[in-house]
């Protein structure tokens, strides 16, 4: 039952570590990554799709997206979308595919950046946290029902709390890598 609940709060710190690295994937760095431009959606006969699903999207060069969609008459669209999605990106329409040049950070763009990563890793924590508190919830019911006794629970806390300092430190590891790319010049 202890076992379960360990495994349990483990697995799920470990989706809140992924969701992470899925987020710090969408703020933008100085460097072309096709991650940036997961969030924008293209009307597609009057659907919005997501770009992965109307275009293929790959890195031409350290700077620079390169941007082809899979039916032609759609490029138009997908240059559309991707100029309105507030990403501050003016693709460059050359009839068969589309160029992205990533314009390059300002200090101030730079801090912003920073910012937005320390809100999204904080974010992390806290999700990281409440996994713990749900655990702990769960392990004090067991002792209620007297299922396990105090000392099992204490050394399943303890055990939990261990596990929670580890992801917590990963999230900060993370954290301080992502703001070491966006203040690389």
């Amino acid at each position: 039952m202890i076992n379960e609940i360990k495994k349990d709060a483990e697995q799920r710190m470990q989706k809140s570590l992924e969701s992470l690295a899925h987020n710090f994937g969408r703020i933008r760095t100085g460097q072309a990554h096709p991650s940036i431009l997961e969030g924008v959606m293209v009307p597609y006969y009057g659907t919005d799709t997501p770009i992965k699903q109307v275009a293929n999207i790959t890195v031409k060069d350290a700077r620079t997206l390169q941007v082809v969609a899979f039916e032609r008459n759609m490029l138009a669209a997908v240059d559309k979308a991707i100029g309105s999605a507030g990403l501050n990106l003016n693709p460059t329409n050359l009839g068969e595919l589309l160029l992205i040049s990533m314009p390059a950070l300002t200090e101030e763009t730079r801090k912003g950046f920073t910012k937005q990563a320390r809100d999204v890793a904080e974010e992390a924590r806290v999700a990281v946290r409440n996994i713990r508190r749900d655990a702990n919830s769960s392990l004090k019911d067991l002792v209620k029902e007297k299922e396990i006794s105090e000392d099992e629970e204490r050394r399943a806390a303890g055990e939990i709390d261990d596990l929670t300092k580890k992801y917590v430190a990963k999230i900060d590891a993370d954290l301080a890598q992502k703001e070491k790319d966006l203040m690389a010049v």
